[in-house]
């Protein structure tokens, strides 16, 4: 079994939490307010849950998921994160976030930004288009009909294929979207964001997805 850090306690993070203990892993899990924050929740997940700091989470988790809005990237550690998978469930919320023109004009995305911040790391998408409560509710075993998909997308096909591993572990198919200069297509507003997609259905709809575009 694999130790899964988690930086991010919120509704994805706390999810993906019930999610991969229900599989047999560890993990270490923080907040931006403090282990002792979270001792409700350690509770309620069990002995394989233990509260920690982000770096502490980052030091321990042999994979680790960050799920924190996109103003929080510059707290994420770097050191620890050195060489290890990186799940990145961020999405862009201009209304939380603020406008970034980059993000705005399509020439940047999230999880590119996350790579920049983690230069060693090797980040991959994931768990940024279903909603929280249906990580732990929609997964059917494989070969299942009409067995719902989520997409991912890597520089690092190593990274990819852990997500690929742990999504079908957890119930969904996967659709590989590409290097992060791709990940765009599954991101809000577009076709394949947040509704229930078999694998078909998803690559129909990273195919319509359409981008803004930088502005003269």
């Amino acid at each position: 079994m694999t130790t899964i850090g988690i930086i991010g306690a919120g509704n994805i993070g706390s999810q993906v939490a019930r999610a991969v203990i229900g599989l047999g892993h560890d993990v270490v899990i923080s907040n931006s307010r403090g282990p002792e924050t979270l001792t409700d929740l350690v509770g309620e997940l069990g002995a394989k849950a233990k509260a920690a700091t982000a770096q502490e989470a980052a030091a321990a988790g042999e994979v680790v998921v960050v799920t924190v809005p996109l103003g929080a990237i510059p707290s994420i550690p770097v050191d620890e994160l050195a060489g290890k998978i990186v799940i990145d469930t961020n999405n862009y919320y201009f209304e939380r976030d603020g406008h970034i023109e980059a993000l705005d004009n399509g020439v940047d995305t999230v999880n590119q930004m996350l790579q920049r911040h983690l230069p060693t790391s090797k980040v991959v998408k994931g768990f940024n288009h279903i909603m929280a409560k249906d990580i732990t509710t929609d997964g059917t075993p494989a070969g299942t009909e009409n067995r719902r998909a989520l997409a991912t997308s890597s520089d690092y096909e190593e990274a990819a294929e852990f997500v690929q591993g742990l999504y079908d572990d957890l119930g969904f198919d996967t659709v590989n979207v590409g290097p992060l200069s791709e990940s765009w297509r599954v991101e809000r507003d577009q076709p394949a964001y947040v509704v229930r997609q078999n694998r078909d259905e998803l690559i129909e709809n990273l195919a319509k997805a359409t981008r803004a575009t930088a502005t003269a």
